[in-house]
């Protein structure tokens, strides 16, 4: 088991949210996801501080195996294990009866619902931040957990700002994105000249590209773009909405 996993499983069994953990531990959400994650590796005085914050021993976190002598208790197992030891015969033999018993309870839960592996996609804070390739380590993006709310497809999210997209997409709410190609109608995540837009992709037998607002009163908002205009535009994903947005001028 990972360390990532090991502090994943100690902040759940805490009951922390990552959020929580972060401030407890002076860092951003997002590098306590990428922690978790793998993808970045702890100072030392956060570190320390995690220990502190999870209440764990180092090796806790960091032992390879559970098994044989790698075998390292939590402090609330040690203390359930000094407990133990306090007990008489009878009430030994009653705890181990009732650890058994739950055991095989588990085991059975296990059997009939697998535990899943949860998938994480990164949440950019702005459209700006889904420039890049893929996620980077600081301030731009958090992991959010995929859930049966979540689209299907969905490969990255991003937090609109502006009320040019309204009523589909509200200032601040969060689009879900992948990277299929766009057909007319669609609405995309584009850079255009340097400038992050999401807005509803049409192109007409001329070639030319034209990015509106769905808000019609934030048409001063819309993008054209004549086929040797000399402009730049890239696609970086296309919006996972719950309706298809009507196009402009259609009934």
């Amino acid at each position: 088991m990972s360390f990532g996993k090991r502090l994943r499983d100690r902040r759940k069994e805490l009951g922390y949210s990552q959020g929580e953990l972060a401030e407890k531990l002076g860092v951003s959400l997002s590098a306590v996801s990428n922690y978790e994650n793998g993808l970045n590796a702890m100072r030392e005085d956060v570190l320390l501080r995690l220990f502190r914050v999870l209440d764990v021993e180092p090796n806790y976190l960091y032992q390879d195996d559970f098994s044989g002598r790698s075998f390292t208790c939590s402090v609330e197992e040690e203390r359930l294990v000094k407990a133990y030891r306090t007990l008489r015969l009878p009430g030994k033999q009653t705890l181990r009866a009732m650890a058994d018993a739950l055991t095989a309870y588990q085991a059975d839960l296990d059997a009939d619902r697998p535990e899943e592996e949860i998938r994480q996609i990164p949440l950019y804070r702005n459209p700006a931040a889904a420039g890049y390739a893929s996620p980077v380590f600081g301030e731009d993006f958090d992991y959010i957990d995929v859930t049966g709310d979540t689209p299907r497809g969905a490969e990255f999210a991003v937090r609109i700002q502006g009320d040019s997209m309204e009523p589909y997409i509200l200032d601040g709410s969060i689009v879900y994105v992948n990277r299929d190609p766009l057909t007319n109608g669609d609405v995309g995540i584009f850079c255009v000249d340097g400038e992050m837009l999401c807005k509803q992709y049409v192109r007409d037998p001329l070639g030319i590209v034209y990015l509106f607002s769905l808000n019609r009163a934030r048409a001063d908002a819309d993008v054209v773009l004549p086929r040797d205009s000399g402009r730049t535009m890239v696609c970086f994903g296309r919006a996972l909405l719950s309706a298809r947005p009507k196009m402009p001028g259609a009934r």
